[in-house]
């Protein structure tokens, strides 16, 4: 597994989530101002709010997954799981490259 590659990605990962999050905000930085007269509108605004609110959410989540995973590539752990120590396969960082478990660890933290 070429750590480099993984790193380049996540970082790029990190700055389009940080360039998303930055869209969002601004979105969002209406809050205050007053909702529109029509009632319909209004609707539609609290719904919009809602969804960016939501997206915000998620996107802040999974920055901080690439922040704990590039952390762990300066450690020197990336590849070890961080409940049972074991080798994480190459597939599954692939398919996750934020992920610090194991398949096994993490079904057993799902159930």
């Amino acid at each position: 597994m070429d750590l480099e590659k993984v790193r380049a990605g996540l970082e790029a990962r990190c700055r389009e989530l940080q360039h998303r999050l930055e869209r969002v905000d601004r979105r969002t930085r209406h809050r205050d101002e007053p909702l529109p007269q029509d009632f319909a509108e209004q609707a539609v605004e609290l719904e919009n709010q809602e969804v960016l609110e939501a997206l915000d959410g998620e996107i802040a989540d999974e920055l901080q997954k690439i922040q704990k995973a590039l952390a762990r590539l300066d450690e020197g752990i990336y590849t070890i799981c961080s409940i049972c120590g074991e080798e994480i396969p190459a597939k599954r960082l692939k398919a996750l490259p934020f992920t610090d478990r194991c398949v096994s660890c993490a079904e057993e933290l799902e159930h």
